[in-house]
């Protein structure tokens, strides 16, 4: 007999198992199935790992620099094999927690790749059988893969991606990365640590180029002082294997080229979706992704999506919100999903957050803003910590001061985004964070003190008027 459930959700990553324990939680029968393992690419080949190493990375760079502070602690030595195991407990310890949470919401968990037959069916395959399952709505959260881009010789080369970075059994002498986005730079930043030759490739005029042009221009000052060589406004055109090397040929802007060699590739150059889920259904699609509107509701009825398969921001916390915005809806009650404010975060060492427009999106989109910056080297915590060189940058509506963007760059500011996110989500003025009275000595002073100043210009030009 076919098992039926009200709602059954397909992929198990932060989009997925969230929406499922979002539905139990209404009180809805749900199924969840995963091909892979719980917790998807975020837990198991992406967020988690990568912060795992990071914080690996910045204990390193900490210990090298305690020496000029009068800390001496002798030779240092890692173990790539200590470190993958420490990332792995914490992968499993997280995969376990998911794995109970599901169990407490009496949700039934199929081990196996869904695939949408029609509007009601559902075909779950597994290694050892095929089986089918009913359900009266579907939530398509499959996530993503990454991207694999056309270029010539790429093929016959061993090369990584971000999913299969972590199974390298040796720390690698040179790398170069191919992509100087979010996910390629945090990748420089942990092999550089581990004293490995880095060599970003970015085609772009600059890394991380989605976010402020200063957080941009920081944060390669400082990792060029790390060794970090980058090529920005350059492309890849042919890879080769050259004995133990990977050649990789080039051309920049100015037609001029050059050949990289080192023993490691790392092709870092966005992600594509997986449809592998929906691929025998008429769904209606934008782009590569699945189209959805804001109740997270596709073309078909009954059927939603969420997470990377959606397109959008592709960051494990938006997946979720949708995933509860889906479920919500799914479930008979009435949720929209909310793009305003989405906090962004890359855990480079510097970090950089930020949260709404940038300056020059705001610009583009001809809003009458301004900006103001508080440098962290006149912060008494960052001072006392060794990191200078980061700051607090806030855009703001020239008229009534509303905050419609802040950039971090700096030690926590991953941490400290939540309080500018919150500012905007309340629609928060400059007025208003001037006078939030704020610990001393922290880091988040910054933002007091860029609002502050930019209150301060306010009232000095409200005097003259």
């Amino acid at each position: 007999m076919t098992k039926s459930y009200e709602i059954v959700v397909i992929g198990g990553g932060p989009g997925g198992y969230v929406a499922a324990l979002h539905a139990a939680e209404l009180g809805k029968k749900v199924a969840l199935i995963e091909a892979d393992f719980l917790g998807g690419t975020c837990l198991n080949r992406g967020c988690i790992p990568s912060k795992t190493l990071l914080k690996h990375a910045e204990v390193i760079e900490s210990i090298e620099e305690a020496k000029e502070w009068g800390i001496e602690t002798g030779d240092m030595s890692f173990s790539l094999e200590k470190m993958k195991k420490r990332k792995d407990d914490v992968i499993q310890r997280l995969r376990g927690g998911i794995a109970f949470l599901l169990k407490q919401g009496k949700i039934d968990v199929y081990e196996g790749l869904g695939t949408i037959e029609d509007g009601q069916n559902i075909k779950v395959v597994t290694a050892e059988k095929e089986e089918r399952i009913q359900a009266e709505r579907i939530i398509v959260a499959t996530g993503s893969s990454p991207v694999v881009p056309p270029i010539k010789g790429l093929d016959s080369v061993d090369f990584e991606t971000s999913d299969s970075i972590f199974d390298i059994v040796d720390i690698p002498k040179s790398v170069v990365i191919i992509g100087g986005g979010v996910i390629g730079v945090e990748f420089a930043c942990i092999f550089a640590s581990l004293k490995a030759e880095v060599t970003v490739i970015e085609a772009a005029d600059r890394i991380i180029p989605s976010e402020d042009a200063d957080a941009s221009k920081v944060l390669m000052k400082v990792l060029k002082k790390k060794g970090i060589r980058f090529h920005a406004s350059t492309k890849v055109t042919e890879v080769q294997q050259n004995g133990t090397q990977k050649a990789v040929k080039c051309e920049n802007s100015k037609g001029k080229e050059l050949t990289i060699e080192a023993e490691t590739l790392i092709v870092s150059v966005g992600r594509k979706p997986n449809l592998s889920g929906v691929q025998q259904i008429a769904i209606e699609k934008e782009g590569p992704f699945i189209k959805v509107n804001e109740k997270m509701e596709t073309n078909l009825p009954n059927i939603y999506a969420v997470g990377d398969v959606v397109g959008g921001y592709q960051l494990a916390h938006v997946a979720s919100a949708e995933g509860i915005v889906a479920a919500a809806n799914a479930a008979g009650l009435e949720d929209k999903m909310e793009y305003h404010v989405v906090p962004r975060c890359i855990y480079t060492l510097p970090e950089i957050a930020s949260v709404g427009m940038t300056e020059e999106e705001a610009k583009k989109q001809g809003l009458s803003v301004r900006t103001e910056r508080f440098d962290h080297v006149g912060n008494g915590k960052a001072l006392a910590v060794g990191e200078t060189s980061g700051f607090v940058k806030i855009v703001y509506e020239e008229k009534y001061g509303e905050i419609i963007g802040v950039t971090m760059v700096g030690p926590h500011v991953t941490e400290m985004i939540s309080e500018a996110s919150a500012f905007m989500y309340l629609e928060g003025t400059i007025e208003e964070a001037s006078k939030m009275i704020h610990p001393h000595p922290t880091v988040s002073e910054a933002f007091y003190e860029a609002a502050l100043n930019i209150a301060n210009k306010m009232r000095k030009q409200e005097a003259l008027v």
